[in-house]
């Protein structure tokens, strides 16, 4: 298994570039994002997913390793193949990925070519609780909790999970409010009326 390619770019044919690694020129497929953040470098490290089918053996290349772990989970999911998983990639980033399952966000996900409504209820169903349980190095699911700038956010969040509601929900329904100087109490009661 190719786990990890360090090299010179020699070419760029979105979604496709050549790497050299040590005079062997490899044809590695990439999501957009991946483009857009290796902007104009020439030496690049690409964490890899390398696919065995009967009639190809193909490279998937990523600049974060998020990306490798959520590639393979959607290609886990039953009719999700690796080009629809790398269209869904270069559609959504990380984050974005993330917030859309965790928000059931199914209209998101449908915007992605190859992607349709019930494909991505399909996708919701079975990625909302392998994605919970993801260990990222960038915390991508932390992002939703990022755009309240309330410090009470933080205690009236591990209060509602104290009620039983999962981090990301609990989360979902504190982000919908607007309001930074409510207090824990009222942030609480705004948050089980945003339910």
């Amino acid at each position: 298994m190719i786990g990890q390619l360090t090299g010179k770019i020699l070419e760029k044919n979105p979604p496709e570039i050549l790497l050299e690694v040590g005079g062997i020129g490899y044809e590695i497929l990439c999501p957009m994002s991946s483009f857009y953040e290796m902007g104009s470098n020439e030496n690049i490290s690409l964490h890899t997913h390398f696919h065995v089918k009967e009639d190809a053996h193909t490279l998937y290349g990523f600049i974060s390793k998020d990306e490798k772990i959520l590639f393979r989970e959607l290609i886990r999911v039953n009719g999700i193949g690796p080009k629809v998983a790398l269209a869904i990639l270069s559609h959504l980033n990380v984050a974005s990925l993330m917030n859309a399952v965790a928000n059931e966000d199914d209209a998101l996900l449908a915007k992605t070519p190859g992607i349709g409504k019930k494909t991505a209820q399909k996708l919701i169903v079975e990625l909302k609780d392998r994605l919970e349980k993801l260990e990222l190095s960038s915390s991508a699911h932390q992002i939703i909790t990022a755009s309240n700038s309330n410090p009470n956010t933080i205690k009236a969040s591990q209060a509602l999970q104290a009620l039983g509601f999962k981090t990301k929900e609990a989360d979902r329904m504190l982000n919908a409010i607007n309001d930074d100087s409510l207090s824990i109490e009222e942030l609480i009661r705004k948050a089980l009326q945003n339910k």
